[in-house]
């Protein structure tokens, strides 16, 4: 050991440990109790808050939830509920409201008969929407009196005190968080939030569910003398929920546009006298993808869990014993997989639990080892029942599963057709891409390209050690409605598979992914966007992972080339054109052309001023619009696209896995009524090269 190593070791005593009181660990590590800083944890805010108003609903305490959007970066959370305590709290010695809204893991959800089901037993909830908040108030109405204590950074500015009387009961918290946590902006996204407050209408039966956006309004906000802001009148963007069907409801608005298999939409509901135990409700529809829909205590839980496990395995078990019973799977033939019983399945599955356990603090996955046979054991015995009450309906859906299964055997049949005869041609990538030297996929990026014409200007102008080129020769198939074994007879698509490297189906793996930047580098025209949308398609079908991964990028080529005299610049928007040009210069000085400019200089660089006295000389503007990569040459691309120092680049994730999947069914399924619908309501988004 040397010396120095020594001296180390001696100095690691107690006063090198750092104790951090208080929310001072949130706030130094908030995204351990929130997920990410970015936007996603900034929403997650808004749902921590609401979760506690929505568990006074589901303990049958309120029955009215409003969720605003403030000027100034504010959200306030409205509910007539019981209205947090404010009385001396024991052990903390100062009160409920204040223990609740400042300490770590206090509140009503840890024992005792505060609550029988909630959301919230991690017990992040109000304490770290304070702790990550630059301003937050509480006020309650309970007991006659009306109550408010004020906040900043986690901190008390000062004791809970009474304000006024009230008959009123509930709760209302208005927080502001704190741009110096979420550094990418503070900035809600009024649909998103609309979408996830309808999902929780669907969720409790009876309770109403309003959101209004008030960001924009002129007028003063008098929030603290009026409890529902939607009383003020003020005209701005709202919208109101509730649904008495509830799960049954929920199905039908996710399947309106589509064409159910079978008649009735499955239902069961079953709980205990604590409230705990479970919600089914599923429909087949003539599609091949499957949507399932997990809540565990009312929390969407996009990494699923042991509710998902539970149910799965009872409906595979159902469907087989179901069908071989009834002689509708003949002797000899396969036993249905998971794989074929999800094919077109819409389902929700709701759990509610007493001591409910997640998988991390943002609760995306159920870790409850109960819910599992609760669930198989519930769901199982009344599916059962479902398909012997429902023999047509119950023929429709074996048929249905019974077509998936064939489509499975002949798309494997013909996967490994095409992967055998790639290994006996010697041909392990396809001819038409340019692949990169490293063996790195760390390093490696693959673009993915709109045509030869781009492909050789691509593959002329990379950096040869870890840029790849793999051009597609027009718009690929669309695969939203296309099985695997149809999907693979297209050259365009198979190229691309084996490009990847992971294989497809059930021989997915994602570490064999051969690039660790997928770019999709299209035209930017109408054709380009709708190739890009064909491989998004694609890859979100088919390669989740790969996009869940953070690996599938989108190019942002320029959409102008500008030359004043010597200098050129690019303009990636018409606003980055108007500001390169500038505000003093003349049309008469300017010369649109869809001609490549070059970088020399020019004989006419110059024009002279006669009405000049001294005639000075300016100089003439050239504007070259591009619309498409292949009319740059190998040295623009290089600076305006491919350069990963002077690039832009934008990383697609899905921030919400089924508004993803309605819009894909939109945009790309046969539904023609909802895309003209989704295209009149956003045609003013557009940008639309004339």
């Amino acid at each position: 050991m040397t010396k120095e190593s020594k001296d180390k070791k001696s100095s690691y005593g107690a006063d090198s440990i750092t104790v951090l009181e208080g929310l001072e660990p949130v706030r130094k590590r908030p995204g351990m109790y929130i997920g990410t800083t970015g936007p996603d944890g900034l929403h997650h805010l808004i749902s921590e808050i609401f979760d506690n108003s929505r568990d006074e609903a589901m303990g049958g305490f309120c029955n009215d939830i409003e969720v605003a959007l403030l000027p100034g970066n504010k959200v306030r959370v409205v509910d007539n509920g019981r209205g947090i305590p404010v009385d001396m709290h024991k052990q903390t010695k100062v009160s409920a409201l204040e223990t609740i809204m400042t300490t770590l893991h206090a509140g009503g959800k840890f024992g005792g008969e505060g609550y029988k089901v909630s959301g919230g037993l991690h017990g992040v909830g109000a304490s770290v929407v304070n702790a990550l908040s630059v301003y937050m108030r509480a006020e309650i109405h309970r007991d006659g009196g009306a109550f408010m204590q004020e906040y900043s950074k986690g901190k008390k500015k000062a004791a809970v005190k009474k304000v006024g009387s009230s008959k009123l009961h509930g709760t209302i918290i208005t927080f502001e968080p704190d741009e110096e946590i979420f550094k990418e902006g503070v900035v809600f996204d009024f649909e998103r939030v609309v979408h996830h407050m309808r999902q929780q209408a669907y969720l409790v039966k009876g309770l109403k569910i309003s959101v209004l956006d008030l960001r924009e309004v002129s007028q003063k906000i008098k929030d603290t003398e009026t409890f529902y802001l939607r009383d003020l009148g003020i005209e701005a963007p709202s919208m109101t929920f509730y649904f008495d069907g509830g799960l049954v409801s929920l199905i039908r608005f996710y399947n309106h546009t589509q064409k159910p298999i079978h008649k009735n939409i499955f239902y069961v509901e079953k709980y205990n006298e604590n409230f705990e135990g479970v919600e089914v409700a599923l429909q087949y529809i003539d599609d091949i993808t499957a949507r399932i829909m997990p809540f565990a205590n009312n929390i969407y839980q996009s990494e699923g869990g042991t509710h998902i496990t539970g149910f799965k395995a009872a409906l595979t078990r159902t469907l087989n014993s179901y069908g071989k019973k009834n002689n509708l799977i003949k002797d000899g033939d396969d036993a249905f997989t998971g794989e074929d019983i999800l094919e077109g399945l819409t389902a929700v599955v709701s759990v509610k639990l007493r001591e409910i356990q997640f998988e991390g603090q943002t609760k995306a996955k159920l870790g409850s080892v109960e819910a599992r046979g609760m669930v198989e054991n519930i769901f199982g015995d009344a599916f059962s029942s479902f398909l012997e009450e429902n023999p047509d309906d119950a023929r429709s859906i074996i048929n249905k599963v019974i077509l998936a299964l064939r489509a499975r055997k002949a798309a494997k049949a013909a996967k490994d057709s095409i992967l055998r005869k790639g290994v006996l041609e010697g041909m392990t990538l396809p001819g038409k891409l340019a692949d990169c030297q490293s063996k790195s996929a760390a390093e490696s990026e693959l673009f993915i390209v709109e045509g030869d014409s781009a492909g050789g200007t691509a593959k002329t102008g990379r950096d040869r050690k870890t840029q790849a080129i793999l051009p597609l020769r027009g718009k690929i198939l669309n695969i939203e409605r296309a099985r695997l074994d149809r999907m693979l007879g297209s050259e365009q698509i198979k190229n691309l598979v084996v490009a990847l490297g992971t294989a497809i189906g059930d021989t997915f793996d994602l570490e064999k992914l051969r690039y660790h930047k997928i770019i999709i580098a299209t035209d930017a025209d109408v054709d380009g966007a709708h190739i890009r949308t064909l491989i998004l398609t694609l890859l979100y079908r088919y390669f989740r992972p790969i996009i869940d991964g953070g690996f599938i990028y989108i190019a942002q080529p320029p959409l102008y080339k500008i030359k004043k005299g010597k200098e050129v610049h690019y303009a990636y928007s018409d606003d980055e054109k108007a500001k390169v040009l500038g505000k003093d210069v003349s049309s008469e000085d300017i010369v649109e052309t869809d001609e490549p400019i070059e970088n020399a200089d020019s004989e006419n660089e110059t024009v002279e001023d006669e009405k000049s006295a001294t005639k000075s000389k300016t100089p003439k503007i050239s504007v070259q619009r591009y619309k498409g990569l292949g009319e740059m040459n190998a040295e623009e691309l290089w600076e305006t696209t491919m350069d990963p120092k002077r690039r832009i680049l934008k990383q697609v994730t899905v921030e919400d896995t089924q508004e993803a999947d309605r819009i894909f069914d939109v945009l790309m399924g046969t539904d023609v009524p909802s895309r003209k619908s989704f295209i009149q309501s956003n045609a003013k988004l557009a940008t639309i090269d004339i």
